[in-house]
């Protein structure tokens, strides 16, 4: 009875995980399918419990106290034992392998290569999760994550798995010169730290203010490049194939260093996991023989 009442109810639990994977209470509820002051409430009573807070509550965003940037990890293990002593009890597949990456990422890289993988590995059942932006951390049950960040934060498991450039694409034929360009229409991904004007200053051109559409993700700006609507800011990893192909090509030979990067990251247990392994191994391979 003592340790029965020492330990927080598993719905606190749930929501602790939630609001710190999203850093969000409202985002937190959506996926719980609770209203944002269930899980506000869940949280003051699993701080109340513990006697001490998890979270900094900002005006607009929550940061994880140093109390619960100790704890996280802990309630996920403890998800992580109860999922797979659960697996092992009902007989549920135990070679299930779960993966996260940004949507662009899935779509224009992993995508075509997958059907390879699945040729060579027909025993590992695959579950893929796309992420719109940089997610703050691992979603619940994901084993291997391909993260696109300027740098991952400090205490994350990262290897380095491609630096690459980032330069203009346009559609084959596109009637485009370095002294038309900036009367082109122009596309970019939102919040990238490439831009148009940081690749024209790279080889000193003269073109302060361009007018550029944004989207928020590089799949529809690619796309648009693709039917001859114009060009867009690019790098290897999701045009290479694209411009291999020949449904895209790169009319200027600059290329700019890309201030972001591609990280593999992986959970504790998908280091022991053979099927985790036999993935990275082959995301490797592939990463390193390019388009």
């Amino acid at each position: 009875m003592h340790m029965r009442q020492n330990l927080p109810p598993l719905n606190w639990l749930r929501a602790f995980e939630a609001a710190a994977r999203h850093l969000s209470f409202t985002g937190a509820a959506g996926e719980l399918n609770m209203t944002q002051s269930a899980v506000s409430q869940q949280i003051k009573s699993l701080e109340g419990h513990l006697g001490r807070p998890l979270f900094h509550r900002r005006p607009k965003a929550l940061e994880l106290t140093s109390t619960g940037l100790t704890y996280l990890p802990v309630v996920r293990d403890a998800f992580g034992t109860l999922r797979r002593g659960t697996n092992a009890v009902t007989g549920r597949r135990t070679n299930l392998l779960r993966i996260q990456s940004n949507i662009t990422f899935s779509i224009h890289w992993l995508a075509p290569r997958l059907p390879g993988f699945r040729a060579a590995h027909p025993e590992i059942d695959l579950e893929i999760q796309t992420e719109l932006w940089e997610p703050a951390s691992m979603a619940e049950g994901v084993d291997v994550e391909i993260r696109y960040s300027l740098r991952p934060d400090e205490g994350t498991r990262a290897e380095l798995l491609t630096r690459d450039h980032y330069y203009p694409v346009c559609a084959p034929g596109y009637d485009v010169t370095l002294e038309t360009l900036a009367d082109q229409p122009l596309y970019d991904c939102t919040n990238m730290l490439g831009s148009w004007a940081g690749w024209a200053e790279e080889q000193s051109l003269i073109w302060p203010n361009p007018d550029v559409t944004f989207a928020t993700t590089f799949t529809f700006t690619l796309a648009v490049a693709q039917a001859g609507g114009g060009l867009t800011l690019a790098h290897d990893m999701i045009a290479g194939r694209l411009i291999a192909e020949g449904k895209l090509v790169a009319p200027f030979h600059h290329r700019a260093p890309l201030p972001e990067a591609y990280y593999l990251l992986q959970t504790p247990q998908a280091e022991a996991n053979p099927h985790a392994q036999a993935f990275t191994r082959w995301l490797r391979a592939e990463v390193t023989k390019g388009a």
